[in-house]
């Protein structure tokens, strides 16, 4: 993406253990340690299903998007950018680079600081989760693509590669970890998802802090249905395209 998504990929992500928490670390635990090995089976057979299905049938539909956005904006039209994902373990992700290629995220990381930082969220319906509304830094296309939530679709290749789940935490930028509070960290005992509670419950018009205990809490309380209730829900939310930027 731009020097926000570029820088993004250098990022080191903290090699030492995380804080202390109740629940504990996937480290130690494995992938949710709550789940059963055929829970976890069955939660990864109808990921590959679903991700490689809809690879599949929507192939076409993706390079017509990559063909787009190669010709509105200079730069690739794949964004590669390092995630850290179970057991803090870094990985690249992948998705439609949606921004101008060259460009500073100082703001957006201050915004995300000052989110974590803060105190009790505020109701607003501007956008709150780690997005600036009317970001200058994203291109007519992409804004488009934001929308549709079509920029996401790649991470499907991530899923088949078994780096994320279609349900799961929001997949964390290596420099926010560090900003993390100790009960954030149960977060990376499942694999990061495409969509999650985080996704069902506001989308961008949630605070981080509200995201985040959205992902301990879909941690906590894991399952085979859960995850295909979320997937169901997250149809609707998509194309009602409320909250998203």
């Amino acid at each position: 993406m731009e020097r926000a998504e570029q820088r993004a990929t250098s990022d080191a992500v903290p090699l030492v253990a995380g804080p202390t928490i109740d629940a504990p670390l996937a480290a130690e635990t494995g992938d949710v340690a709550h789940l059963g090995i055929w829970s976890r089976g069955a939660i990864r057979a109808v990921d590959l299903t679903i991700a490689i299905l809809t690879l599949i049938v929507l192939s076409p539909f993706l390079l017509v998007i990559a063909l787009a956005i190669r010709l509105t904006s200079p730069g690739p039209a794949l964004l590669r950018q390092t995630r850290v994902g179970l057991h803090r373990t870094p990985f690249v992700m992948l998705k439609f680079r949606t921004m101008h290629w060259d460009n500073d995220d100082s703001a957006h990381r201050a915004f995300v600081r000052a989110e974590l930082a803060g105190g009790e969220p505020q109701a607003s319906e501007e956008p709150r989760l780690h997005k600036l509304g009317a970001d200058p830094r994203v291109t007519p296309l992409g804004a488009h693509l934001r929308r549709l939530s079509v920029d996401e679709l790649p991470q499907l290749i991530n899923v088949v590669l078994g780096q994320m789940s279609l349900v799961g935490p929001r997949p964390a930028l290596p420099w926010e970890v560090p900003l993390y509070e100790p009960w954030h960290y149960v977060r990376f005992e499942a694999k990061p998802g495409i969509t999650g509670l985080w996704q069902v419950s506001g989308r961008s018009h949630l605070s981080m802090r509200d995201a985040l205990a959205l992902d301990a809490d879909y941690v906590a309380h894991r399952s085979l249905g859960l995850d295909l209730t979320i997937i169901v829900r997250t149809v609707p939310k998509v194309l009602s395209r409320r909250g998203a930027y």
